[in-house]
């Protein structure tokens, strides 16, 4: 019997699917690398090393006897909640998927092909995938002194200017803006053009000279600001943040989201996490401390570190850095190289800090 294909035997031959061209040469997200075993300190993720609280655990597990129904899809209580805490009205806030969930919906929601959108470089390596996402074209503004250069972003505007995007703190170089600064930038971008402030560091300002997005935002329409949960709040594997944006931004943005994207599970959680506030700051305060100890000790083994404001340091090694990642990775500890420009530490434990520090103490250029 002669063999039939699998398409039948008066199907012409299969052609390649048709993709877009242009996925090939897309540059891909690199995370953090995976700790391949509890022996190894995963310092390359920027996740916050504590486990949730138990008020944490109970609300997600109560949730879990719902699984078989969908979450609601507006997040309501959460809302009101966040509402309540941060003294915005509900109508401008969007829960989803994380922060990195909402900036996606906003680029959707804001622009298209012709559109351009700008952001500083180096700071989060998702922003260009993103942005290519929507067909519109990445605008990189480079760093100045591991700091956004706001005045070359401004300078940078066009006619074709959609959405500005302001890291603030900067991933992954911890720098911040201050309140001066980001104040004259905003005063020269033009009041069409969606500035969006994100601040999934916010958490571990200890800066005052750092301004809150959400003040600012509340005279300027033209100003969205993203939260997570991720970060201090210890519910990176849940995904869940949020924007605080006026209401026609808000709109368009609920309108670009997933339907049921939240789920029940991280709306609980995230509740839970609001009103555990208390506990969840004296982490952070830990955090703080820790990020000050390890970067007094990383300046005294003559390493150059700018003052970061996030969870985690920078590293400016240049061409030493793979050679750093892999003497770290060798001794059981995980950061994160970026090419021959730096490495990304987050702070973890106090333990988990003292043997990176072994590990800076025997490496030499």
């Amino acid at each position: 019997m002669a063999e039939v294909s699998a398409r039948g035997p008066d199907l012409p031959p299969a052609r390649p699917v048709r993709l877009r061209t242009d996925v090939s040469g897309l540059p891909r997200y690199v995370p953090g690398r995976a700790a391949p075993s509890d022996l190894v300190d995963k310092l390359s993720s920027n996740e916050n090393p504590y486990p949730p609280l138990p008020s944490v655990v109970a609300a997600v597990r109560a949730e879990l006897e719902h699984v078989n129904r969908y979450p609601d899809p507006a997040s309501s209580e959460l809302v009101a909640e966040l509402s309540s805490a941060l003294a915005v009205p509900r109508e401008h806030l969007v829960p989803g998927t994380g922060s990195l969930g909402v900036t996606r919906d906003l680029l959707r929601a804001a622009a298209g092909d012709g559109d351009e959108v700008l952001f500083a470089w180096r700071s989060f390596e998702a922003y260009p995938l993103l942005v290519w996402g929507t067909g519109a074209t990445p605008v990189r503004v480079p760093l100045r002194a591991e700091r956004h250069d706001l005045e070359a972003m401004a300078d940078a505007v066009t006619d074709r200017t959609r959405l500005i995007l302001v890291c603030n703190p900067n991933n992954p170089t911890g720098t911040a803006v201050r309140r001066a600064e980001l104040g004259r930038f905003l005063d020269r971008v033009p009041g069409h053009v969606l500035v969006v402030l994100d601040e999934a560091y916010r958490e571990f300002v200890d800066d005052r000279d750092v301004p809150d997005g959400i003040a600012l935002h509340r005279d300027r329409p033209n100003v969205a600001v993203l939260r997570t949960f991720s970060k201090a709040y210890g519910l990176a594997r849940l995904r869940v943040g949020y924007a605080v944006a006026h209401p026609p931004v808000a709109a368009a943005l609920r309108a670009c989201a997933v339907p049921f994207g939240v789920s029940g599970l991280a709306q609980a959680a995230a509740r839970a996490s609001l009103n555990a506030g208390p506990e969840l700051l004296e982490r952070v305060r830990t955090l703080l401390s820790e990020r000050a100890r390890v970067t007094r000790a990383l300046r005294a083994a003559a390493l150059n570190i700018p003052d970061s404001q996030a969870n985690f340091v920078w590293l400016r090694l240049g061409s030493h850095a793979p050679a750093f990642a892999d003497a770290c990775a060798a001794a059981g500890v995980m950061v994160r190289p970026f090419g021959d420009e730096g490495v990304r530490i987050t702070i973890g434990t106090p333990e988990e800090n003292d043997r990176l520090l072994r590990i800076v103490g025997d490496w030499r250029v």
